[in-house]
């Protein structure tokens, strides 16, 4: 049986969570990226923390880590390459920073997406 898949810690949601190419491209499906591959470009590409601190912001495995970054980068390019809309949304997140909630007895959970 495997392991429960365990919640990503994210910092929040994005300011603009769809992005158009002008003019609209027409009867393409928009594509989808989840909160959790948004927060690892965040980490990573905006940010620039290496792969095991970004990891540790996100309360998952390097590992695990990299697969969410990977699969979050050919998404943005695909969006890019061939002009579809990219939506960010969903996911299996919870909404705050880990310091912050280690704070409070029993930990606190800002908000849980899905």
């Amino acid at each position: 049986m495997p392991r429960p898949r365990k919640s990503r810690t994210i910092q929040g949601p994005p300011r603009c969570s769809v992005f158009q190419p002008v003019p609209p491209a027409l009867g393409d499906d928009p594509l989808n990226l989840n909160l959790e591959g948004f927060e690892a470009l965040r980490l990573s590409d905006y940010l620039g923390l290496d792969q095991e601190s970004a990891a540790r912001e996100m309360e998952v495995s390097r590992p695990t880590y990299g697969r969410i970054l990977a699969a979050a980068r050919g998404l943005v390019a695909e969006a890019l390459v061939t002009g579809r809309e990219l939506r960010i949304s969903g996911g299996d997140f919870v909404v705050g920073h880990r310091e912050c909630r280690n704070r409070h007895r029993g930990g606190w959970r800002g908000g849980k997406g899905r």
